[in-house]
């Protein structure tokens, strides 16, 4: 899907949308043994860190981050679109995305996966039956306080997706880690990282409609604070064969954020809005899965990227190709927007963990797959913990 324009293969590029590449370690090894990058505070950055390497890069690209700051960041020209996993980088620029700017990113449409996708390739189980979205309650921080949705901006102009908060290891109760999806982070093989990539979770915490919205307050919208991406991570199979649409690196359309805020307060994300989901990296087996539910803010008709919205259904399998993972399936009307958005069942211990998250989708809302997650998704989101022991 894309970005909104999301729920596809790569559902959001941009609004579901694709901004993340594998940031990590070796050539092709998303995650691996290798030490993450040590970085640098550079002055007038907002205390952004750059890592070692990059600013000499960055050059390459004729890319200044002063600069950038002011606006140069709207240059898409495809030589100096950021493509490879060690050039991520995401400055803070305060104040860029205002109310808004939230409320009127870009909704775009969702790709469409062929209608026969999954048949006679790996195992696929039957179309599930669609399930219709409900409007999650309100306050969403009382109901759903680990969601929330990411804003990026990319060629097409701005985008959005959901996300989710997850735990850290590395930083007990004191987490700074968001799930997504791939294709919110980064653009596939056709490009490269998104830009300005945030986080605001509970957006729109009392629910309201769009047209109470106009002229809102920033607190209103964004009650937790606004949480710039200081890094970001996706899968190489992502980077290297995802696209908006016929499913192509679904199922390792994933990205896990590191955030900071916008403004310091000195808690972290997980304090801040007073939890966090772990995550499962060895989930039963489909068949074993008694209910997935899976959370979003779809924006793409008839949905307004306003509210959040959940579908819990048993969980099916979707092959898309014999020799890539089998997908999680279920049925659910959400759209593009909710790409990213996390899907949580009972972990191996019994209580709720992700799982996984939304990735693709029919061009007829009906159902929505996501990966499943394993060693690929575990190597991104242990160099992401690492990263910032």
């Amino acid at each position: 899907m894309r970005p909104n324009r999301p729920v596809t293969a790569i559902l959001c590029a941009a609004a579901l949308a694709l901004t993340a590449a594998a940031c990590g370690p070796g050539d092709g090894e998303a995650g691996g043994d290798a030490k993450p990058t040590v970085a640098a505070s550079l002055p007038g950055n907002d205390g952004i860190k750059i890592p070692d390497g990059l600013k000499e890069r960055l050059k390459e690209h004729g890319i200044d981050l002063e600069k950038w700051k002011g606006g140069a960041w709207k240059n898409w020209k495809k030589e100096d679109w950021l493509r490879e996993a060690g050039d991520y980088v995401n400055p803070i620029i305060e104040g860029l995305w205002d109310p808004d700017r939230m409320r009127d990113a870009e909704q775009p449409q969702q790709p469409a996966v062929d209608p026969d996708a999954g048949k006679d390739q790996g195992v696929t189980d039957p179309t599930p039956a669609p399930v219709t979205a409900r409007a999650a309650n309100t306050p969403y921080h009382t109901s759903v306080p680990q969601a929330g949705k990411v804003f990026f901006d990319g060629p097409e102009g701005s985008m959005v997706c959901s996300a989710t908060v997850v735990k850290d290891p590395a930083h007990p109760g004191k987490s700074n880690l968001v799930w997504t999806a791939g294709h919110c982070v980064h653009a596939g093989k056709s490009g490269g990282w998104y830009r300005n990539i945030a986080f605001v979770p509970s957006y729109n915490n009392a629910g309201r409609p769009a047209a109470q919205l106009k002229g809102a307050p920033r607190e209103q919208v964004a009650p937790y604070g606004v949480w710039w991406s200081d890094w970001a991570q996706t899968s190489d199979q992502w980077i290297a064969n995802g696209g908006p649409t016929g499913g192509a690196g679904a199922p390792y359309d994933f990205a896990v954020l590191h955030v900071t805020p916008e403004k310091g307060s000195g808690k972290s994300l997980e304090e801040t809005v007073g939890s966090a989901f772990p995550v499962e990296f060895n989930a039963p087996a489909v068949p074993k899965v008694a209910g997935i539910t899976a959370t979003g803010y779809p924006a793409a008709a008839p949905f307004d990227g306003q509210k959040a919205y959940q579908c819990a259904d048993r969980p099916g399998r979707l092959s898309l190709t014999a020799n890539d993972p089998v997908m999680y399936r279920i049925g659910c009307t959400m759209t593009g927007g909710s790409s990213g958005g996390g899907w949580v069942a009972a972990g191996a211990d019994g209580k709720p963990a992700l799982v996984s998250n939304t990735s693709i989708g029919p061009a007829k809302a009906g159902w929505l797959a996501g990966p499943r997650l394993g060693p690929e998704a575990q190597g991104i989101f242990t160099a992401v913990s690492g990263k910032f022991k």
